[in-house]
């Protein structure tokens, strides 16, 4: 088999695999459509019913907007430690460094529901001193999420210094540029695609964050994804497929823009 029938079997396996993975996801957009009240498949006649209710819902609208706050708060407070961090590997590059790498990814191989349990002990006890910060709170959410997604925030910047060669600082250096000179004028601009890949990704992981909310949220808070554990369990109605709909076409959206930002990021390393 030549290299071009190898190429088209390998599109084609990849195709087939992308749909099997995806053909289960799909099935609920339809479900949405239904006109009926509970979740069945459209009969002939779809409906933006569900849809018309998600959006004159009280309770949707504030788990939405408690959503986008602690996403959009999480991610970025995320970025900057990631970068942070990352940044400073980079330019120690030595065996503590490599300690400190392997502590911060440490919360990416426990088991969620541990994470879970640990960040609820955390928070019921930062809560004792300072209530605004605790348990069932907003900034509690947002601390959760944070330590929930910096790791992979700091994987993706790692990922992106690894490549970036080094006679830049020492140039810098030699040019009598200072530690900030060289970070903020120097090697920071070389990472502004790779910044914002970060931030789509730290802002789709707190946004479908549901194992950690359960476990650190009770009344007054109500993210999207724990609406929706809830309806599921007291409640089945299609209005949790029209939001499930919508939260798909979110995720998928910030994916293709972080893939987006990774081929500019890519093309620009190539042109130069």
């Amino acid at each position: 088999m030549d290299a071009k029938h190898t190429g088209h079997m390998s599109r084609f396996m990849a195709v087939f695999a992308i749909g099997f993975l995806l053909f289960p996801l799909l099935a609920v957009v339809p479900v949405s459509f239904t006109s009926k009240r509970y979740l069945s498949m459209p009969e002939g006649h779809w409906s933006l019913r569900h849809y018309a209710a998600l959006f004159s819902s009280s309770d949707w609208m504030s788990s939405i907007v408690q959503s986008v706050l602690v996403a959009v708060c999480a991610s970025v407070i995320a970025t900057v430690l990631a970068v942070t961090f990352s940044v400073g590997v980079w330019y120690v590059r030595s065996r503590i460094a490599t300690a400190m790498v392997a502590l911060v990814l440490v919360p990416m191989v426990i088991p969620p529901v541990i994470s879970a349990m640990v960040l609820y002990f955390m928070e019921t006890k930062l809560g004792s001193w300072m209530p605004s910060a605790g348990y069932d709170t907003l900034p509690g959410v947002v601390i959760a999420h944070i330590v929930v997604i910096t790791p992979y925030c700091v994987v993706t910047m790692l990922v992106a210094l690894s490549p970036l060669d080094r006679r830049i600082e020492l140039a810098a250096r030699n040019l009598g540029a200072g530690l900030a000179q060289t970070t903020f004028m120097v090697v920071l601009p070389n990472l502004k695609l790779a910044i914002a890949s970060t931030f789509f990704l730290g802002l789709a992981l707190s946004w479908e964050e549901i194992s950690v909310t359960l476990f650190v949220t009770s009344v007054n808070v109500n993210t999207v994804p724990r609406h929706i554990w809830t309806d599921l369990r007291d409640n089945i109605s299609p209005g949790v497929a029209a939001i499930s709909v919508l939260l798909l076409a979110l995720t998928t959206a910030v994916l293709l823009g972080r893939m987006a930002v990774q081929h500019l990021a890519a093309r620009r390393q190539t042109t130069h």
